[in-house]
C-alpha cells in the first residue's frame, strides 16, 4: 500500500495509526493508497479503495438469482420457456 504525506512530516508510528484506522473503517475493502495531507494540528485523510466485485442479483421465475449455475434441468428449461419482457 502507497502512503503519502504532504504539507508536513509524520513519524512511521503515526502513519502506522492511520493505517489501523483505515482498516477499520473500512473492514470489507483492500486500501490501495493512503493520503494524508497534514496542515499544522490537523490531518486530512484520503483513502483509495480497490474496487469490489459487484454481483448481479435477478429475479428469474419468481426466485432471486445471481446465477443459474446451480440450477437443475427442469428449472433451467423453465426459464428457456418463459416470456422475457425487455
Amino acid at each position: 500500500m502507497k502512503v503519502t504525506v504532504t504539507g508536513g512530516t509524520l513519524s512511521q508510528q503515526e502513519q502506522d495509526a492511520y493505517i489501523a484506522r483505515a482498516y477499520r473503517k473500512y473492514p470489507h475493502n483492500q486500501l490501495e493508497s493512503l493520503e494524508i495531507h497534514v496542515d499544522g494540528d490537523y490531518v486530512d485523510l484520503s483513502y483509495t479503495l480497490q474496487p469490489q466485485k459487484f454481483g448481479r442479483i435477478r429475479r428469474i421465475t419468481g426466485y432471486l438469482v445471481g446465477d443459474m449455475d446451480r440450477w437443475n434441468d427442469a428449472k433451467t428449461a423453465e426459464e428457456a420457456v418463459r416470456v422475457k419482457h425487455i
